[in-house]
């Protein structure tokens, strides 16, 4: 990929992680990486990151502080490739049993705690199991090893956006997709090969939604 056809990706920074390896793994994946710590730092990329670790209230009052609530429901609501991770799944839900949170409301359910979990928080590596096939896993083995760390899930109100599942204890859905959304449970920048493989699929799905809108 030259860098004149390089692809944009926007990580928001709301205080919620560490955003070094994300964006290391975006750019290893061939994309222009930049961080914005308010909604009109946004601009208009091609790919929206949303990461994060910690709580759903405190995230909630961050992105409110920030100014990004509206803007990255209009992006979701446009269907522009965008991609949450661990928390920035979590918050497309309609709110958090974890405190009480009102989150995004982009997906129908809520975020609950892992049922029957034998180790709470789960952390570690666990095998991700696909409900169906999306271009985002192109080129990596259905049940391959991703990188957790978490107390919560995303529970979808119906099946319809369940892309993957795994297990600890009783199963739970580890990525989420609709359209361009696309959001998983696991931290894809701390997975080693298959993680680095899958970042680098979403910013060629981004890039070839970019070509598309162009022609």
């Amino acid at each position: 990929m030259t860098p004149a056809a390089a692809p944009s990706a926007a990580v928001v920074d709301y205080g919620a992680g560490n955003l070094v390896s994300i964006e290391q793994a975006l750019t290893a994946a061939g994309a222009r990486v930049h961080r914005a710590a308010s909604a009109d730092e946004i601009g208009v990329p091609d790919l929206l990151v949303v990461p994060g670790v910690g709580a759903a209230a405190p995230a909630m009052d961050r992105l409110v502080a920030g100014g990004f609530v509206e803007p990255i429901r209009a992006w979701i609501a446009a269907d522009r490739p965008y991609l949450g991770i661990c928390l920035g799944l979590q918050l497309l839900f309609d709110g958090s049993d974890e405190d009480g949170a009102e989150t995004l409301g982009v997906l129908d359910g809520r975020t609950v705690r892992l049922v029957d979990a034998p180790t709470l928080p789960h952390i570690g590596w666990n095998q991700v199991e696909r409900r169906h096939e999306h271009p985002a896993f192109d080129g990596i083995p259905d049940g391959a090893d991703f990188y957790f760390v978490h107390s919560y899930v995303g529970a979808p109100a119906s099946g319809a956006e369940t892309l993957a599942e795994t297990e600890h204890g009783s199963r739970f859905v580890s990525a989420v997709a609709r359209g361009r959304l696309l959001g998983v449970q696991f931290h894809p920048e701390r997975s080693g090969e298959n993680g680095l493989r899958l970042v680098a699929n979403v910013v060629a799905l981004a890039a070839r939604a970019a070509a598309g809108t162009a022609a």
